[in-house]
């Protein structure tokens, strides 16, 4: 499944949030070659310079399969790397900066991982949010998960695309679209595959299943 242009967000239910690894390329093609439909590199240990330079090769790679690719925290980053615009948390840049920084046709994404920053976000010039984690997840250390319902009432509230986040992984799809889910963020499952592009095609056709089922109303 793929949208276009590659800055529309309509039809993405797949998204990757990786850090930098020594096979980001090889890696991203599998992913992406699977049925992920948009990146995020999101690495805090490097430095501006080498950041810039992983971020543009992930820029190139995406490009090739016409998905979106956005950087954690840095529109700076981002506008030097060709990407195509800017995922931010509730400690980072504000999304109005980052909106200043990289113009009205960027990307702009922003965590909220509570309902009160649900409700804040609302008014924010963003594309998307990013709701969870859903469950404890190593890449956010000491926070809680918020469980399915939190999915759900995002879903519904948000005004925008909403991509769950949080123990993204097959079995856990079907549950979490029941409860309102319809966009996902994978990180650890396809992080750790051995078979990344098999694994990516795996999530995708659950997902489109569980979609399938639910706009049809045989998920409910």
């Amino acid at each position: 499944m793929r949208a276009s242009p590659v800055g529309d967000l309509t039809g993405r239910r797949l998204y990757l949030c990786t850090p930098d690894r020594p096979d980001l390329e090889a890696f991203l093609h599998a992913a992406l070659a699977g049925g992920v439909d948009m990146v995020q590199l999101r690495d805090k240990r490097l430095d501006a310079g080498p950041l810039v330079d992983r971020a543009a090769l992930a820029a190139r790679c995406c490009a090739a399969h016409g998905v979106p690719f956005v950087v954690n925290d840095r529109p700076d980053v981002a506008l030097a790397s060709g990407a195509a615009g800017v995922h931010v948390g509730q400690d980072d840049i504000s999304p109005e900066i980052a909106r200043r920084i990289l113009g009205p046709s960027a990307i702009v994404g922003l965590s909220p991982h509570r309902p009160a920053e649900m409700e804040a976000s609302i008014p924010a010039p963003v594309d998307y949010v990013s709701a969870g984690p859903v469950e404890p997840t190593p890449t956010k250390p000491g926070r809680p998960g918020t469980g399915p319902d939190y999915a759900g009432y995002a879903t519904a509230r948000a005004g925008r695309p909403v991509f769950v986040t949080g123990g993204v992984r097959p079995e856990t799809v079907r549950p979490l679209v029941a409860a309102g889910a319809r966009r996902f963020v994978v990180v650890r499952y396809l992080m750790t595959s051995s078979d990344v592009e098999a694994d990516a095609r795996r999530l995708a056709t659950v997902i489109d299943e569980a979609l399938a089922a639910a706009s049809s109303g045989q998920g409910s």
